[in-house]
């Protein structure tokens, strides 16, 4: 059972295998809607969406590194537009896989690393060794950190993926119980039905902590 359920994650166990990866360009589709010189209502949307986001994340940029803007809110809609589409029958979810996230994350976190650490040496090192820490700790406290900054891509392709598995868990139980068992439909589908507008929440939420996390990673580099 859990082979099964657990499938659904794999891209080589469906039979469409050399189609499953298609879902990530799938937004390509839509850019042809952003040259029309009347904006219709998608794009209209797309705008204030993007210009809400813009004045939130100026909140977590400095100055000098408001230039990188664009680049998170390009990962942000990325990211989005992948959670959803695998909300949809039949459409694998890229985000599942920590193969797409940690090809995310892994590449900024060592941008990030090399900059930082080829520009402002002595700030990277006083990153290590929090300020008023003893000096008995402090050792200790520099393992502790070079831990903590290692494992951050792996955190963030973790948590990505985890909470794309799980919710999508969650629904395929209920709609296999369905399946099952016709007798407790309406007893199950108001929950499922809740279950998916969690999730639709879960995708908006997910993008924007993913760019919050690596906004607040880029900030440490002063």
């Amino acid at each position: 059972m859990m082979m099964n359920l657990f499938s659904i994650f794999d891209p080589s166990s469906s039979p469409n295998f050399s189609m499953n990866w298609i879902s990530i360009l799938t937004g390509i589709m839509f850019m042809p809607l952003l040259y029309w010189v009347i904006p219709s209502r998608l794009q209209l949307f797309w705008l204030k969406f993007t210009i809400a986001l813009n004045k939130e994340l100026n909140n977590n940029f400095q100055n000098k590194k408001k230039k990188f803007l664009f680049i998170f809110t390009s990962i942000f809609w990325l990211i989005l537009m992948m959670n959803f589409l695998g909300l949809f029958p039949y459409i694998f979810t890229p985000t599942s896989h920590i193969n797409i996230t940690s090809f995310m994350s892994l590449p900024l976190w060592l941008t990030f690393m090399i900059f930082g650490w080829m520009n402002f040496s002595n700030s990277m090192f006083s990153h290590l060794v929090p300020l008023g820490t003893p000096m008995l700790l402090s050792s200790f406290m520099v393992c502790i950190e070079t831990i903590s900054n290692i494992i951050r891509p792996l955190t963030l392709a973790v948590r990505l993926s985890a909470n794309m598995i799980s919710g999508h868990l969650l629904i395929c139980l209920l709609s296999n119980t369905i399946y099952s068992n016709n007798s407790i439909y309406f007893l199950i589908f108001p929950g499922l039905t809740i279950l998916m507008l969690l999730e639709s929440a879960v995708a908006i939420i997910q993008s924007y902590v993913f760019i919050t996390l690596t906004s607040l990673y880029l900030n440490e580099l002063n």
